[in-house]
């Protein structure tokens, strides 16, 4: 962009360009000749150039014009941005264990199972944020890490696509998943510290009680957010027939919501239930929104002098203008 950093300068035009208009009709009726007689001069043919002789005007004003927007101080700015960030450290929790082969849920008009989903929409989620650094822990009948705490969400999402289901020895453990998140986040230093657990069965599996995990997250100023995935009632679950076919038989997967629901109510969080694909997507927009990194914006703005672009065409042009005086649009006297 480009701004004057005097601009009031610019009225010097509107009493300097008046001032030159004066001073060019003063000369045109000063300086006469007597003659005893025009007889002689009414011969001689008009010069061509004649009819250009404003252009010496036209030139003098334009100098004024172009040194006066050069005092102006015409500067063209680069605007800087700093962001400055409380920052958020998330750890995103997905049960990987086998009831996840549900498929009880929609997407794009075909049916696909639980983590499917709950992939998908978490890759949407990584991409709303901004400036958090996020990690990834999975369970079933253990919990590891999947993705330590980082800013690269690319690498994020890479490690997600891996995520899949026989990746851990099956059963939901999720108090062990709590812990591990516990030992993400313990040493974080970011101004809010959050988990998002996202399961669709009980706690059946490791050696850390689920509310015993969330007492200790609470002691770390971690706040976690439980959902629970699955529809209520009996859910189509894939299997094979005698012929290697794929045939679908119902079950009954038990979601703790009660559990779910204290987990969150200790630690600060919140418990969701998602049905649908619809819910779920509905959930981590809701989360996202609770969960903004605060930030503050500092602009600055460089500026570089342009004034030296106007008064090098200046000398030129005067020049010009001095040599046409002088020569084509002599006056004599």
């Amino acid at each position: 962009m480009i701004t004057l950093k005097d601009p009031l300068v610019l009225s010097l035009i509107i009493i300097l360009i008046p001032l030159i208009l004066a001073n060019y009709i003063l000369r045109k009726d000063s300086g006469n000749l007597r003659f005893s007689t025009l007889n002689y001069f009414k011969k001689i043919e008009q010069g061509s150039f004649v009819k250009y002789r404003h252009v010496l005007i036209a030139l003098r004003a334009l100098i004024i014009v172009l040194l006066v927007i050069a005092l102006a101080r015409p500067q063209s700015g680069k605007a800087h941005s700093k962001v400055t960030t409380e920052g958020i450290d998330i750890i995103l929790a997905l049960d990987v264990s086998s009831s996840m082969l549900a498929e009880d849920f929609n997407l794009n008009k075909k049916r696909r199972n639980r983590l499917y989903v709950a992939k998908e929409v978490v890759k949407d989620f990584i991409k709303w944020r901004e400036n958090d650094r996020i990690g990834m822990v999975v369970f079933a009948g253990q919990a590891y890490t999947q993705c330590p705490l980082t800013l690269d969400y690319d690498v994020l999402l890479q490690f997600l696509e891996k995520v899949e289901i026989g990746m851990v020895e099956d059963g939901t453990a999720i108090g062990s998943a709590i812990g591990v998140c516990v030992n993400r986040l313990r040493t974080s230093k970011a101004e809010s510290k959050v988990v998002i657990l996202l399961t669709d069965g009980r706690n059946n599996a490791g050696e850390i009680d689920p509310l015993t995990a969330a007492e200790l997250s609470k002691t770390y100023g971690m706040k976690i957010y439980t959902v629970g995935a699955g529809t209520k009632g009996l859910a189509p679950y894939p299997a094979k027939n005698l012929f290697g076919l794929k045939t679908y038989r119902s079950i009954q997967i038990d979601i703790d919501d009660e559990g779910l629901t204290e987990i969150a109510k200790i630690t600060g969080g919140k418990y969701f239930r998602a049905t649908d694909t619809e819910s779920l997507k509905e959930i981590y927009r809701q989360i996202d929104s609770l969960e903004k990194t605060k930030m503050e914006e500092a602009i600055y703005t460089e500026y570089d002098e342009l004034f030296h672009y106007l008064v090098i065409p200046v000398l030129g042009i005067l020049l010009f203008e001095v040599v046409l005086a002088n020569t084509r649009f002599r006056r004599i006297p």
